[in-house]
């Protein structure tokens, strides 16, 4: 696999066109035409077009064509872990068994 790209050193531009080569390398993977990605994803054409060069200015958009494309898994990384608030923490210490120990003489 080639070098992990350092995303924090890319221009917005270059993050930008970066998405747009994924965009196409999985709809040549898939085996479809930009008509049919457009298709499949509700756009334009020339929507597809603009996206895989890097042109892309819609959130909306890269939403429909990663679900066209079965690849809305690169969510994944935004997923925020669930966490316990203190109270929660809390009543749940409360509720855990205490060791018992041996009473002594």
């Amino acid at each position: 696999m080639a070098d992990k790209v350092m995303y924090n050193a890319l221009s917005d531009s270059r993050i930008a066109e970066k998405i747009g080569e994924y965009v196409r390398y999985r709809r040549i993977e898939r085996n479809m035409s930009q008509d049919e990605l457009a298709m499949a994803a509700g756009l334009s054409r020339p929507t597809i077009s603009l996206m895989e060069r890097g042109m892309m200015a819609n959130i909306n958009n890269l939403i429909k064509v990663l679900r066209a494309l079965d690849s809305l898994y690169v969510f994944e990384t935004f997923e925020v872990p669930q966490s316990l608030s203190p109270m929660q923490l809390l009543k749940l210490q409360e509720n855990q068994k205490k060791r018992s120990s041996k009473k002594r003489k």
